[in-house]
């Protein structure tokens, strides 16, 4: 059971491992041709049925961006996704969260090195522990909070998730948290420890500071002045709603046969901080471009980049920024985030020298897939070559 647990819902935590890519990168130095190597890394997803729908976004240095849909959104009555099909991006989420609390720093509204004591008047019943938590180790994941309260209550949700895909976090309300960290006690060495409820806890916080719903917040700061118009909490408010894509089993639920569809979860009001929104490719490559690309809005600029700002050190793990993991493949560094939830996975990854970035989205919890990385890596590899990148697209061919 406890080898089950950290594959059930969240982030990284080890570097993504990737065999030697030299053919793809030669191959793409030498066509230009983005969308087959698309091709040949999800040919073989599809051969094994990892999962019913895969959308992959590229974004290329001069800012044009493109999307390849492959499968179908549901096993029965689906289409084939495309780059404004709805998901589900779970822990991606947090991404978006600290990015709008980068905002508030920016605007002298936050320091970083706040506490939950200077912030929260609740936290005058926390533990000593709990008081000292400063928002930056929330957002880093080195407040030494655990991923969840490892409970009885816990370990029997999780146990009928295993078997019926139903939402194990659902008795974990803004009540629920508050009287744990009442009785929370930090290790002795936290070092980096993934964290969902300290997202959560950092979603609160924010709330509390500005008076607003994290909701409005991450639209206010973020999502209204990149233009993303597809992304939110509510799936039922966004465009495209009732086109999604359907969430099925992937790697888990471990005792759902893959590709049957699973329940479609909804978080707690404090949980909203870990994960839950939904977006589709294009919001997402508009976020990663705002990454690579500085908005017009120069607080938001500056908050961008203060979230990829490497936070922790870690030789076992990727470095850490806030939301973001940065590792080193060959001599290639990506800045991605990943989201795993029940009949979802995300991924966004940035390569800052190449000005290049890649979105993957699927309707099932597919734990090692690294189509991502490895795209980012043979795009990277192949712009050594200075070589034009060709799109097919209605039929021609376009540079």
């Amino acid at each position: 059971m406890l080898l089950l647990l950290p594959a059930a819902c969240g982030g990284p935590f080890t570097r993504i491992e990737l065999e030697p890519d030299q053919e793809g990168a030669r191959r793409l130095a030498r066509t230009g041709d983005v969308g087959a190597e698309v091709e040949d890394l999800v040919r073989p997803l599809q051969q094994r049925n990892t999962t019913p729908a895969l959308v992959v976004g590229v974004l290329l240095p001069d800012g044009s961006r493109q999307t390849f849909g492959y499968g179908t959104t549901r096993t029965k009555g689906g289409h084939r996704p495309d780059g404004e099909t709805l998901f589900a991006i779970g822990s991606s989420s947090k991404g978006l969260v600290s990015a709008a609390a980068a905002v508030l720093v920016q605007e002298g509204r936050l320091s970083w090195h706040d506490t939950m004591k200077d912030l929260l008047p609740e936290a005058a019943l926390f533990s000593p522990d709990a008081q000292k938590i400063t928002l930056l180790e929330l957002a880093t994941h080195t407040s030494g909070l655990p991923r969840h309260p490892f409970t009885p209550r816990f370990l029997v949700y999780f146990t009928e998730f295993l078997f019926t895909g139903n939402n194990f976090y659902r008795y974990l309300d803004r009540d629920y948290l508050l009287d744990y960290l009442a009785g929370f006690k930090a290790p002795e060495h936290p070092g980096v420890r993934y964290s969902n409820i300290g997202y959560g806890l950092l979603g609160h916080t924010l709330e509390r500071v500005t008076g607003k719903e994290l909701a409005t917040l991450i639209n206010d700061k973020v999502l209204l002045p990149l233009g993303m118009q597809a992304t939110g909490y509510d799936p039922a408010q966004l465009p495209g709603y009732h086109q999604r894509a359907f969430p099925h089993a992937g790697d888990h639920p471990k005792f759902i046969r893959r590709g049957r569809p699973v329940p479609e979860w909804e978080f707690t009001d404090i949980l909203h901080g870990a994960a839950g929104l939904y977006t589709n490719a294009y919001d997402l490559l508009s976020y990663a471009a705002a990454h690579l690309h500085p908005p017009r809005q120069p607080v938001l600029a500056r908050a961008l980049q203060d979230t990829l700002e490497v936070r922790v050190k870690d030789s076992d793990q990727d470095d850490r920024a806030l939301a973001w993991a940065i590792s080193q493949v060959d001599d290639l560094t990506i800045t991605y985030q990943v989201g795993y939830v029940s009949g979802y996975s995300s991924y966004i990854g940035l390569d800052r020298e190449n000005l290049t970035a890649v979105v993957v989205l699927q309707n099932s919890l597919n734990w090692q897939e690294s189509i991502g990385h490895r795209l980012l890596l043979r795009l990277g590899q192949a712009a050594e070559g200075n070589f034009k990148i060709t799109w097919e697209l209605d039929g021609g061919r376009h540079q």
